[in-house]
């Protein structure tokens, strides 16, 4: 394992801990489809039933952020600021990288991201 690649390490194995407390730290990947993540979100909740205190974003179009090592520094660094004891991390992209209401109009689809228009977010499956 090079130096660069034990921020992905690390990442993963404090996920793989499961629940040891809060603050809680969740990552959701974003693509243009299931294959390829260039976007990842990180909310810091501090306690249960709240919403995220803190949240960020990366962005990575030259490769897949989640072996971005680069990216996956930077949120080992975000989330230790903030003294996180759990991660939780989706297993899959979930969805577009594009943002509802910001980067195309509220209710419909994302012009960029065919690929998520017919498709369910959590499974993956196509829906209509």
């Amino acid at each position: 394992m090079s130096l660069k690649e034990r921020f992905t390490k690390a990442l993963r194995k404090k996920a793989d801990r499961g629940f040891s407390g809060y603050p809680v730290a969740t990552m959701a990947f974003y693509g243009p489809d299931d294959k390829v993540a260039t976007k990842v979100a990180v909310g810091v909740v501090l306690a249960e039933d709240e919403e995220p205190a803190f949240l960020e974003r990366w962005f990575s179009e030259s490769q897949d952020v989640r072996n971005d090592h680069a990216v996956n520094e930077q949120i080992l660094k975000f989330i230790r600021a903030r003294a996180v004891k759990t991660v939780a991390m989706a297993d899959r992209i979930i969805g577009c990288p594009h943002e509802e209401g910001v980067d195309y109009p509220e209710g419909s689809t994302c012009p960029q991201c065919p690929f998520w228009a017919t498709r369910d977010r959590w499974s993956g499956e196509v829906v209509r």
